[in-house]
């Protein structure tokens, strides 16, 4: 017959057993179950010299990895502390902590290619120039726009919540030179293009827009415009300030650029027929901004719709070799329409 002694006894290591039975189920479960609290895909970076307990900290801040003590605790016992790469990490998917692991230790070693988003291209040429390189295909491009909802965190990038629903992203992908993966795909790729707005738009920015009464989307909205209309930074600015003067005195932007959009086609001088094309985006027949961006600006587009020039300029062409002649009023703008333009 067992003592009370030895009873105690045998229940206290049935008791530490069931635990470390529970203890390790536990474990085995966080490293193989992905951390499903970020939205994706998720950047990531590795500063040289980072310890594990900073490297841990981040990678849960960011949504990477939920818990830091496994994490830790892992890497621990595969005596992998000191084998974590420095680099920059993009995580399109949720991962676990085993594969986590593995891939901080080998470290990002894949293929890299450049491509380039140019100043004032459209939804349309992003795609074209994404299949024409073998990126991704125009399919994919197309049905990322059109529901980049369930793929993009509009917390993480809040300029995006003025967009219109069933808006897209025309006028957000912003042109620049990228350094992208072989293997990308269009989270990946977007996700590179979104954080570079984000960065471009400061706080002092942001802070103007506010101060105007503007909306982030308004800014592209306008700076879309401009920069189809000219290509001078001056130019810009100056015309911003008379588009703005417009709006401000309830007339018509008149916009020559809108047509475009609208005729799917440029033409070095538009009928009267052509601006009277029925659509919402026709600036001459619409007063007020257009409903969306017709293309993507650029920073200096951009920065001249928040910051316009003030002038006595009320209309404005461009010759042919895109110089940017203002008049002051209509019938010194009509002189300079059969200067320049016939």
């Amino acid at each position: 017959m067992l003592t009370i002694k030895r009873k105690s006894v045998i229940m206290f290591i049935l008791f530490f057993c069931a635990l470390g039975f529970l203890m390790s189920g536990y474990f085995l479960y966080a490293i193989f179950s992905p951390c499903q609290r970020s939205y994706f895909p998720v950047s990531f970076v590795v500063k040289p010299g980072q310890g594990v307990n900073e490297i841990s900290y981040n990678l849960k801040k960011t949504g990477v990895m939920c818990n830091s003590l496994v994490f830790e605790t892992y890497l621990w016992a595969k005596r992998s502390e000191g084998k974590i790469k420095a680099g920059e990490y993009f995580f399109s998917h949720p991962v676990n902590i085993v594969q986590l692991t593995n891939i901080l230790i080998r470290g990002q070693k894949k293929k890299e290619r450049t491509i380039k988003i140019l100043e004032g291209w459209r939804l349309e040429d992003i795609a074209s120039y994404l299949e024409k390189e073998n990126i991704v295909s125009g399919n994919d491009f197309w049905f990322f726009m059109n529901n980049y909802e369930k793929f993009i965190d509009k917390e993480e990038f809040p300029f995006l919540k003025d967009i219109p629903d069933k808006g897209n992203l025309e006028g957000f992908l912003f042109p620049d030179t990228y350094r992208i993966y072989s293997d990308s795909d269009m989270n990946a790729i977007v996700y590179k293009m979104l954080s570079n707005f984000h960065r471009k738009i400061n706080k002092d920015l942001l802070q103007e827009i506010k101060r105007q009464n503007k909306t982030v989307f308004d800014i592209v909205v306008m700076a879309s415009i401009i920069e189809k209309e000219v290509r001078d930074e001056k130019d810009m600015r100056l015309v911003s300030g008379i588009f703005w003067k417009r709006i401000k005195n309830n007339q018509p932007l008149e916009s020559c650029a809108t047509i475009s959009y609208v005729l799917g086609e440029n033409k070095r001088q538009y009928s009267y027929e052509d601006t009277r094309v029925n659509s919402p985006y026709n600036t001459y027949l619409n007063k007020g901004l257009p409903p969306g961006p017709i293309c993507n600006p650029g920073f200096k587009a951009i920065y001249a719709a928040v910051y316009p020039q003030s002038s006595d300029y009320n209309y404005f062409l461009s010759k042919s070799n895109g110089e940017t002649v203002f008049s002051k009023n209509y019938n010194e703008h009509i002189k300079n329409q059969k200067k320049y333009l016939k």
